[in-house]
């Protein structure tokens, strides 16, 4: 039986009810590898680590100096978890990309905890930041193809005064992270966790702040 049928029926019997879907049609030719590439060329980063390595389909492509990834499971060269990690390192970083544990609490405790290891001219990159689904996103996970809420982590950051965000449209949405003065300040009357799919279905560019890869490169130097 599949692993996810019972968090599935879970979902449909208890989950919000709102089936609409959108459509992003990212571009398949520009993904995180790249843009992540990009930025250790450009601005001469040599520090880089990754929170969730799987099958190293991102960490083994990377080109740095000193790279450290992450993983419980599988993949990178650090066999642990995120917290266990920030918990015992004294390393600080360039460029940190964050493909973990897909729920709001965890991402948002691996940002954090990133935070107080990047450099201050580094950047941290975040995926599977726009979901498609309510099912794409619901949490326990319920399918193969899962986002998990981690839209809600970057609403929830977004509201800080000394980091800025944006959410880049390509490769399921990849959050892109500085440590300066925020721009674009979000300002929401509800507390980011208790968001529903249908707030984000008609909300998301605004709550995450979505820019289009062709502006990418301004906010980076900005």
């Amino acid at each position: 039986m599949n692993k996810y049928f019972f968090y599935k029926i879970y979902h449909y019997l208890f989950g919000e009810k709102f089936y609409k879907k959108l459509i992003y049609n990212f571009n398949d030719e520009i993904n995180r590898t790249k843009i992540i590439q990009s930025a250790i060329d450009k601005f001469g980063y040599r520090d880089y680590l990754e929170i969730g390595c799987d099958k190293d389909q991102n960490f083994s492509k990377i080109k740095c100096i000193s790279k450290i990834g992450v993983d419980p499971v599988s993949g990178g060269n650090m066999r642990m978890t995120s917290d266990k990690f920030f918990n015992q390192n004294t390393k600080y970083f360039d460029c940190i990309f964050i493909d973990g544990l897909h729920t709001y609490n965890q991402v948002k405790k691996d940002i954090l905890n990133s935070l107080n290891f990047l450099n201050n001219s580094g950047v941290i990159f975040i995926h599977d930041c726009m979901p498609s689904s309510f099912m794409q996103q619901a949490v326990p996970r319920s399918r193969s193809l899962w986002t998990g809420d981690v839209w809600k982590a970057i609403v929830d950051l977004r509201s800080f005064d000394e980091i800025d965000i944006c959410v880049c449209n390509v490769d399921m949405g990849l959050g892109v992270i500085k440590k300066r003065y925020n721009q674009n300040k979000l300002l929401l009357n509800k507390n980011p966790k208790k968001l529903k799919f249908r707030d984000y279905y008609y909300n998301y560019k605004k709550f995450l702040n979505v820019i289009d890869y062709e502006k990418l490169e301004d906010f980076l130097e900005n």
